[in-house]
């Protein structure tokens, strides 16, 4: 989420709140945790107090007088004069920030240099070049929480909770998110290799994406029958209210008689969209959400009056949908009584303030968590649907290498998904089993056969690519949560 203060003009710094999940997380964590206080204080205005810089003779500097960061200064004067090699500075500092950031253990906390704050600010512009998905360090590891729709990413069926082990054969293992980002992305037309392991599975498996532009339109509409609006809003950005005050109107002039608000792998993004848009739907007066400070001051957003949406409208949700679609679904829910639809959410429950330094880093840290208008925090638990509904099995099948042939004889976990895949449209692979034999290549030169590929019987390249996008259509068509959705919105039950 994003509410944007203007500070001081002295200062000229941004804050920032935001409800994301993409965990620009912590990164290494260095031993001089209190360092970070050295920036403060230089700025601080108060009393003066002696610093030294290496073996220079002590200077001056303005600060409050506070023994506790006798140690503070001791450390970095040691380390600056006596490390056996030349020190940087600026390393150093940074360094010790991030090491504070660590501190707190807090996954949405995070202290980012310069080039990492300019990929921060990426993902709420316009477009940007890469993947196009949406990750978060979790217990180590670097996770995706949604490929954005039509991306890189999604087409080639990364799931949310995905692991992502290594860039181009490079452990990303306790890294930030924030530094796995700078690995992942990349110029259109460029490849990455990424080591992906899905959740619940022991396999992990290769899969090689070309980068593209990633346009961040946020605001997806469809008409179905009878009347039945779907529109899906896949992220929170600058424009997205907007997007979907339009792609509403356009909706009531093919004919809208209901909705559905599709928010499934979204998220979040701005806390400001997430609240404009549950403020068409939220009653004049009725909460929207709930904030809670350190001291457990809590202030409420209540419902505006102007443009209110008062057709019958249903929410879907699922594990991807996470804070501001989380705000949105509960707002909805709670204050509006719109039913939900699909798996529970994701659960992420707090807000984080970022300000960016004059040197183009940027500091994030939590400052509040958020409730739900019934005053429930959702943090680490989700939100239960009303009506729940899975996608069919081979929704959740993992990843194939297109890179990797498979052929007669191969034997390994991409080949059992490749025949589960198989067998999902129709085609007879045999056993599925995991070993590519006779019956495997039949039906992989079916499949070549239909789709009208060069027939080799070996699942490789092209062919891959066609299996993952037709099993995609395949959910598409068979999209069980979609379906149970529409039910509910026509008869309300």
């Amino acid at each position: 989420m994003k509410v944007v203060k203007s500070l001081d003009d002295e200062k000229k710094e941004t804050e920032t709140q935001q409800d994301d999940p993409n965990g620009y997380i912590r990164m290494k964590k260095f031993k001089f945790v209190m360092l970070l206080f050295l920036v403060i204080f230089l700025t601080a205005g108060i009393t003066t107090a002696a610093f030294a810089l290496g073996g220079k003779k002590a200077v001056n500097v303005t600060t409050e007088q506070r023994p506790e960061f006798d140690k503070l200064y001791k450390a970095y004067d040691s380390i600056n004069k006596n490390y056996y090699q030349q020190v940087n500075k600026k390393t150093l500092i940074d360094g010790a920030i991030n090491g504070m950031v660590e501190s707190l253990d807090d996954p949405y906390s995070d202290y980012m240099t310069k080039s990492e704050t300019s990929e921060f600010h990426n993902t709420i512009s316009s477009s940007f070049e890469g993947i196009g998905a949406e990750v978060e360090e979790k217990d180590g590891y670097i996770v995706i929480v949604s490929p954005i729709k039509g991306s890189p990413a999604e087409k080639a069926g990364l799931k949310p909770n995905d692991k992502i082990l290594a860039v181009n054969g490079k452990s990303i293992h306790g890294m930030s998110a924030n530094q796995a980002i700078l690995l992942i992305r990349g110029k259109k037309g460029t490849k990455v290799t990424l080591t992906i392991q899905r959740a619940g599975s022991k396999d992990e498996t290769k899969v090689t994406i070309t980068r593209d532009t990633i346009p961040v339109n946020t605001v997806y509409p469809k008409m179905l029958k009878n009347g039945v609006a779907q529109i899906q809003i896949t992220t929170f950005s600058d424009g997205t209210y907007k997007e979907l005050v339009n792609a509403i109107d356009k909706m009531k002039k093919q004919g809208m008689k209901s909705l559905i608000i599709d928010v499934r792998q979204n998220p979040g993004g701005l806390l400001d969209q997430a609240i404009k848009i549950s403020n068409l739907f939220v009653a004049e007066g009725k909460t929207i959400l709930q904030v809670e400070d350190r001291k457990g001051t809590v202030q409420k957003y209540a419902a505006e009056g102007g443009k209110k949406i008062n057709v019958p409208t249903v929410v879907l949700i699922d594990s991807g949908s996470a804070s501001a679609s989380e705000i949105l679904a509960s707002a909805l829910h709670e204050s509006a009584g719109i039913p939900l639809v699909g798996e529970k959410s994701y659960g992420k429950g707090t807000v984080q303030t970022a300000t960016d330094f004059k040197d183009g880093s940027n500091l994030k840290y939590t400052v509040q968590k958020w409730l739900t208008p019934n005053g429930n925090w959702i943090h680490k638990k989700g939100i239960e649907p009303d009506h729940k509904v899975s996608l069919p099995s081979y929704a959740n099948l993992s990843v194939i290498n297109s890179e990797t042939a498979l052929k007669l004889y191969s034997v390994s976990n991409d080949v059992k998904v490749a025949e589960q895949m198989l067998k999902a449209l129709g085609y007879n692979p045999g056993r599925v089993d995991g070993y590519f034999d006779y019956n495997t290549k039949a039906a992989v030169q079916s499949f070549q056969i239909k789709e009208h590929l060069k027939v080799t019987g070996v699942l490789q390249g092209e062919t891959t690519a066609r299996l993952i996008e037709k099993i995609s259509e395949l959910i598409t068509k068979n999209d069980t949560q979609l379906k149970k959705a529409e039910e509910v919105v026509k008869t309300g039950k």
